[in-house]
């Protein structure tokens, strides 16, 4: 039982921090400005529309392997990784948050496929094995638009 605990908790976090990243990635939607308002503002809510997805995965999933998803927002700041932002109008500085936050969504959803591999919770595997090769990707080509790695 205190395997599926952690799971549940783990979970919780992984949950928390897409909520706040979620809502982040609607400030870069909304304040965007420059040469390339017209590119991020479209990818920023590609962005945000798959996350709104994925957190409702989440949830649903905690529900089913016996939790309860967390939904107050107190909570999800006292879960998260990841800070509010301020107001970002520049394209370089939201794309640089961008990969900051999935590199630190990606650390627990590898740690919770981990987890999910030592309790043979072959559906919560399925989903991070799932949205871990979703986020290298994209990590991958926002790195790139940034001109690094």
């Amino acid at each position: 039982m205190e395997a599926k605990s952690k799971l549940i908790a783990k979970m919780n976090d992984l949950l928390a921090n897409y909520q706040i990243h979620y809502q982040n990635l609607r400030g870069l939607h909304w304040n965007i400005k420059g040469e390339q308002f017209f590119e991020l503002h479209v990818k920023y809510e590609e962005l945000y529309t798959r996350a709104q997805v994925i957190i409702d995965e989440l949830a649903e999933r905690i529900l089913s392997i016996g939790g309860a998803p967390v939904h107050q927002y107190a909570k999800y700041l006292e879960r998260t990784n990841i800070q509010e932002l301020s107001t970002i109008t520049n394209g370089a500085e939201g794309v640089a948050y961008i990969v900051d936050a999935q590199e630190t969504i990606l650390k627990l959803e590898r740690e919770l496929l981990l987890l999910t591999d030592e309790l043979a919770d072959e559906g919560s595997n399925a989903l991070m094995s799932d949205l871990i090769r979703e986020k290298e990707k994209t990590t991958w080509m926002f790195n790139a638009w940034l001109n690094k790695k």
